[in-house]
């Protein structure tokens, strides 16, 4: 959540943030409201608490006539404190609740707009010319369909549309991936962490995805535990009430975890082969730093996606993405979209978020610095999203005989193999 100084001192800057983000602008007056008569009625509360207990102090040293008025008055008084006790709460309730509603202030830099309003910054690597090359290249589900190494038709008849299985190569591929993107992660010194992936609704709400993102959370009813998207959510969750000293920051951790998705909304979108997909597995970074800290720390997290995204030789743009994609808690967010040939066009393998204080504000994360108390800043950014890293791989570093070079980054993974090859039917 944001910072209410900030609200009342400088409502028009909310207002402007909730407008590029396309959201409620009358939220914020609504707010305004709520937290106006949060204060009037903490203020009414104590000066009838005062009152009460000047009362008190009266009773024993009054005459028997005075004493009488001052009873009745105490008695008065009980039924007031209680009235007002209870506006406070249901005012206080009511500002919590429209707080929650409210996305972080987007950066002053973020360009305004949509989905595709994005700014490319950068980019990296050669496109292959197939074409030059003499064959035409095949989609990613017709590589690993003759790799042995993706089956969506038997995932789709154990799960549903939008599940696969990993087998053979597909299986060790993946393990690769992930064993090289936490080794990277590690010597950059994020500490590698194996998440939960049933988080409580507070780890869910404070990590900002129960609000436009909800329709994509996967909830269990019966024992009111949500399924993560991403190992951010219980990252971010992982010091929730707690007080961090400053000396002890950043704190960064690589966590790995199945995430799920619901993809509402995507309904006839990536339907072939494991791009879009309802369960997968990520490598995601998190971290938390001074507030002061924040900026730099985006920039070094995308930096150590480029660096991945370049020891796999994949071909990419970083793109500045526009207000109205950017999620309730980031106030600015980098994507890395890596070229896909049968596609013609860059498509998101990476994200990186700086969330400022806003979820640490939810969880009630703060640092201590000196006797100063404060919530402190959290960052997020995904290393590797297992099946969109498997597309990418297979379709850019494929052969015309259908085998798939494997980077020199992942062949100690894979046993030294150099080469991916088509298993005979």
């Amino acid at each position: 959540m944001i910072d209410l100084r900030l609200l009342r001192e400088d409502p028009d800057r909310v207002r402007a943030s909730q407008r590029a983000r396309g959201e409620d602008v009358e939220l914020v007056d609504a707010l305004l409201s709520a937290d106006e008569r949060r204060r009037s009625s903490g203020v009414r509360f104590d000066e009838l608490r005062s009152e009460q207990k000047q009362l008190g102090k009266l009773v024993p040293k009054a005459s028997p006539e005075e004493r009488a008025e001052l009873l009745k008055r105490a008695e008065q008084l009980k039924s007031e404190v209680k009235a007002a006790e209870a506006t406070q709460n249901e005012a206080d309730e009511e500002a919590k609740r429209l707080l929650l509603r409210l996305g972080n202030i987007v950066h002053e830099d973020v360009p305004v707009g949509g989905e595709d309003d994005f700014v490319v910054l950068e980019t990296h690597g050669t496109i292959r010319d197939f074409a030059a090359e003499g064959f035409e290249p095949k989609d990613h589900l017709e590589l690993g369909e003759a790799l042995r190494a993706i089956d969506v038709e038997r995932g789709a008849k154990v799960s549903g549309s939008r599940f696969y299985y990993l087998t053979g190569v597909g299986a060790l591929l993946e393990l690769a991936l992930v064993n090289a993107a936490i080794a990277q992660a590690t010597e950059a010194g994020f500490t590698p962490m194996l998440t939960p992936t049933l988080v409580r609704p507070r780890a869910m709400e404070g990590t900002g995805f129960l609000g436009q993102a909800a329709e994509n959370v996967y909830h269990l009813e019966k024992d009111d535990y949500y399924l993560v998207g991403t190992s951010e959510v219980p990252l971010a969750a992982y010091h929730m009430d707690e007080i961090i000293d400053a000396d002890q920051l950043p704190l960064r951790y690589a966590g790995f975890s199945p995430c799920y998705r619901r993809e509402a909304g995507t309904y006839g979108k990536d339907t072939r082969g494991i791009f879009r997909v309802h369960q997968f597995d990520k490598v995601e970074m998190f971290s938390y730093v001074m507030p002061e800290d924040a900026e730099a720390e985006h920039k070094r997290l995308l930096e150590w996606e480029k660096q991945w995204l370049t020891s796999l030789e994949l071909p990419f743009q970083v793109i500045d993405v526009a207000t109205g994609d950017l999620g309730a808690s980031a106030s600015r967010k980098y994507d890395c979209e890596a070229w896909i040939p049968t596609q013609g066009k860059y498509r998101e393998l990476t994200s990186a978020s700086n969330c400022d204080s806003f979820q640490a504000r939810r969880l009630s994360v703060r640092m201590r610095e000196g006797k100063k108390v404060q919530p402190l800043a959290t960052l997020n950014g995904t290393l590797c999203a297992v099946p969109r890293t498997i597309v990418a791989l297979l379709e850019n570093h494929q052969l015309a005989d259908g085998s798939v070079r494997v980077p020199p980054v992942l062949r100690p993974y894979l046993g030294g193999r150099e080469l991916l090859e088509p298993v005979a039917k």
